[in-house]
């Protein structure tokens, strides 16, 4: 985990490229461990802890209707906060995450653990639906882990297309 950080650094300064965060049940993690890292400054633009809709809708601009008709948990939010990050912000990189943490809050069709990441790129954004086991601050370490991955394969894919 303390190495995902630090790889994420080097090729974002690589590429010349920045990253923004919109965290819900991750709290502001990720962003924690991106500026851990010395210099992060170079590249981490902003983040936001987007915990309730309201802040949601009015930080990053989540529609509410999205949220609404598909719940705050659901692969459609997780896609506005990354493209709504990366737009506020205007950077190359654009992380959502929303989840059920837990103890409580789990359904059927979404048990707790369930954790949507979205990632925002000039060209695409990709969101995977992940299932977490553990308490609560595993599931959190889990989804920042996660989300560091796939923002550190975006930057591979970035570099190999072209930043626009």
């Amino acid at each position: 985990m303390e190495k995902l950080p630090i790889i994420l650094g080097e090729k974002l300064r690589a590429i010349k490229a920045t990253i923004s965060t919109a965290e819900s049940c991750t709290g502001g993690l990720i962003g924690h461990l991106i500026t851990n890292v010395a210099g992060s400054s170079d590249y981490f633009e902003r983040g936001v802890i987007t915990y309730s809709n309201l802040a949601k809708h009015e930080l990053i601009g989540v529609d509410s209707r999205l949220i609404e008709k598909h719940g705050a948990v659901s692969e459609q939010v997780a896609k506005a906060m990354a493209e709504g990050i990366k737009n506020n912000a205007k950077t190359t990189i654009g992380i959502g995450v929303t989840g059920i943490a837990g103890p409580t809050g789990g359904s059927k069709e979404k048990p707790i653990g369930t954790v949507f990441i979205g990632v925002a790129t000039p060209f695409e954004t990709k969101v995977k639906r992940f299932q977490f086991k553990g308490k609560r601050i595993d599931i959190k370490f889990a989804s920042a882990q996660k989300a560091l991955e796939m923002a550190i394969e975006a930057i591979e894919e970035i570099s190999i297309r072209g930043k626009k």
